[in-house]
């Protein structure tokens, strides 16, 4: 009978207090049942009205131009908020807590902000690759700027 106890060179051991990334994944804080209903319901009412505008209203300067952008800000933010949740479980360490569903629709808005910016920029063409990094690059230095702050104060308390 083969030995089953051996250890893997290569393998790293985590240690008997820590829970396993497996654990964190499937199982998901109550907050965050509730965020992602809400991102399907955001997402739906976004893209929903997005196709309402797009394919019932004429292109006109005036209220149709802002309800695509805020259909377009539900629908963009709506759709983001499961990719940054999975992006935030998946490289939190194993021996912290994930973000609250609050981190999570702030980083999730930032890319809905981008999004609606780089539409807005586009109207009169003024749009550019390096405007829109530098834009993008703002926003994640915010970000970055207010995560550090909060783990700051967590570590703190």
């Amino acid at each position: 009978m083969a030995d089953t106890t051996r250890v893997r060179p290569n393998h790293r051991r985590r240690a008997p207090s820590q829970p396993a990334k497996d654990d964190a994944t499937t199982s998901r804080p109550p907050d965050h049942t509730g965020l992602l209903i809400s991102a399907v319901l955001l997402m739906l009412a976004g893209w929903g009205g997005l196709y309402i505008v797009i394919t019932h209203m004429q292109p006109r300067i005036g209220g149709e131009l802002w309800l695509f952008f805020a259909c377009l800000f539900m629908a963009v933010t709506g759709t983001a908020i499961p990719f940054v949740r999975y992006l935030n479980v998946t490289f939190t360490p194993t021996d912290s807590e994930v973000p609250p569903s609050g981190v999570i629709v702030r980083q999730s808005i930032w890319i809905g902000l981008f999004v609606l910016m780089c539409a807005w920029l586009q109207i009169p063409r003024a749009l550019s690759l390096p405007l829109a990094f530098f834009m993008g690059m703002v926003f994640i230095v915010v970000e970055v700027f207010l995560r550090t702050r909060e783990i700051a104060s967590l570590r703190d308390d």
